[in-house]
């Protein structure tokens, strides 16, 4: 990272800076510090940071390249279940060794994996290890497959879609396909992750066992506080360069880009790939400091929750993703979560719990109609930004343009 970099793009070092003090004054008043902030909300607030990162990666390719993707919060679950799958097996290995150990033999690496086998998917009548969990066992194995099945998936998904020229409403309308079909399988027994149940308990660690949950919540909050930070760093870096003004232009025009010779379909398939393992990486973060994971969570009502997170933040700026992600998801668990106060009318008695997706709902039609620069838009008004006023005349080289009066306004 240059230094020309960080002197175009100020935000990046107010937003690490702003990020840094956030992450301090957290772990200073959690509990392993002076005892403010129960550990509960401390994960809370990792798990906000991981909706964060997902919302970066959602700005990237709808803010930035023009692709309203309905299917992104699928590769966050299957983020989840890859690291889940390690978590789950790690544990219940350690069970499972503890009981036979007792035995007047010692258990045979057969009798070990079968007892494993039998304790994760009884509760689905199996008692078989299915192949998918062949390197559960491995922690390398299954951080590398985090990374390398969403980026599979997102990479022949992206290439028959793009080659195809899908676009538009059609292509969010697959992409929703895409996460729903997804479910509707896991949601089967024989899908090899125990189905409905999904997999749980993955707040317990393996090998941590004498470490506090304060502790080990603090590490998780560290963990995704530092993969937002240098996916922050690493996407600003990339909008901001040539690749950054070609899907912008894609955006606006893709004819014209393909005419200027441009391979859109690479561009778009590169991004559609990159942002589904950004988000598969926000999942394997999110998840053990959620505890469980099921096939709900692959629900396509969760990447259109994504979409309203980054337009209420303002889409095309990546600050204002983690701003729209962080506002809406701290706000939704206060309302859901029974602390917001009942609003008696007299005739009706609102309670949040009942009434904030339609609250949700409201805030993206208001935002869309009215606000379409979102919240970030009020850092542009401090900022003393505004969009060029073209008087009717067009913006570029031509003449009679008023490329030049405009950029000094």
């Amino acid at each position: 990272m240059t230094r020309a970099f960080l002197m175009r793009n100020p935000s990046v070092l107010w937003f690490l800076l702003a990020l840094s003090l956030f992450t301090l004054a957290v772990t200073l008043l959690s509990e392993a510090g002076m005892g403010v902030l129960s550990t509960s909300f401390v994960k809370t607030l990792g798990k906000t940071l991981c909706l964060c990162l997902v919302a970066l990666a959602m700005d990237l390719i709808w803010g930035y390249a023009g692709i309203l993707s309905l299917g992104h919060m699928a590769f966050f679950a299957l983020g989840g279940y890859l690291i889940g799958m390690w978590l789950m097996y790690a544990r219940t290995e350690e069970i499972v060794v503890a009981a036979l150990s007792s035995g007047p033999l010692p258990a045979t690496p057969d009798e070990i994996r079968q007892g494993i086998a039998t304790q994760i998917f009884g509760v689905v009548g199996a008692s078989d290890m299915p192949a998918i969990w062949a390197q559960a066992h491995s922690l390398p194995a299954q951080l590398a497959l985090v990374l390398i099945v969403p980026g599979a998936l997102a990479g022949i998904f992206g290439w028959l879609a793009f080659r195809s020229r899908v676009t538009g409403v059609y292509l969010s309308i697959l992409t929703q396909a895409m996460t729903l079909a997804l479910a509707l399988y896991l949601f089967q027994n024989d899908s090899g992750l125990r189905g409905n149940n999904g997999l749980s308990g993955l707040q317990n660690i393996p090998g941590l066992d004498g470490v506090p949950q304060e502790t080990v919540s603090l590490w998780f909050f560290w963990a995704s506080a530092l993969a937002l930070g240098l996916a922050y760093v690493v996407l600003s870096h990339v909008v901001s360069g040539k690749f950054g003004s070609v899907i912008r232009a894609i955006r606006d025009d893709e004819a014209r880009v393909r005419f200027l010779g441009y391979s859109v379909e690479g561009y778009k398939l590169f991004v559609f790939t990159l942002t589904a393992m950004i988000a598969a990486v926000a999942g394997a973060l999110y998840y053990p400091q959620a505890g469980i994971i099921n096939p709900a969570e692959l629900a396509p009502i969760a990447s259109i929750y994504l979409a309203v997170w980054v337009a209420i933040g303002g889409r095309g700026r990546l600050y204002g993703a983690v701003i729209g992600a962080a506002f809406v998801s701290l706000l939704s668990s206060w309302f859901t979560g029974g602390r917001a106060p009942s609003v008696n009318l007299g005739f009706y008695t609102v309670n949040w719990v009942d009434w904030w997706l339609v609250l949700l709902g409201l805030s993206f039609v208001l935002v869309t109609l009215y606000a379409p620069k979102g919240l970030s838009g009020l850092i542009d008004a401090a900022q003393g930004l505004r969009v060029p006023d073209r008087k009717g005349a067009a913006l570029g080289p031509d003449d009679g343009a008023l490329m030049e009066q405009e950029g000094r306004e």
